[in-house]
């Protein structure tokens, strides 16, 4: 099995953390997307998700029990690569 990997476009480091989010205009208030992120990205995925106020807690990676696998960020949001 291979190992989670940074969702920042282009990045295939190991995943150390889980940006959990939602956007409201989607999802129900409880509902939880999962970004993963590399300590590289880990500020700049939480930035582009908390300038849009979707960013609802950082947590280190495979701490978490949600229903929702990893998600790769899709365009239009998808956040830059640093």
């Amino acid at each position: 099995m291979e190992p989670d990997t940074c969702s920042a476009k282009g990045c295939q480091a190991p995943a150390a953390w889980q940006l959990l989010w939602n956007n409201p205009k989607l999802h129900t208030p409880e509902r939880r997307k999962v970004w993963l992120a590399c300590e590289d990205h880990r500020q700049s995925l939480a930035d582009f998700l908390g300038a849009r106020s979707f960013l609802k807690d950082v947590v280190p990676h495979g701490t978490t029990d949600q229903p929702d696998q990893p998600d790769q960020p899709e365009p239009p949001d998808q956040p830059p690569a640093d």
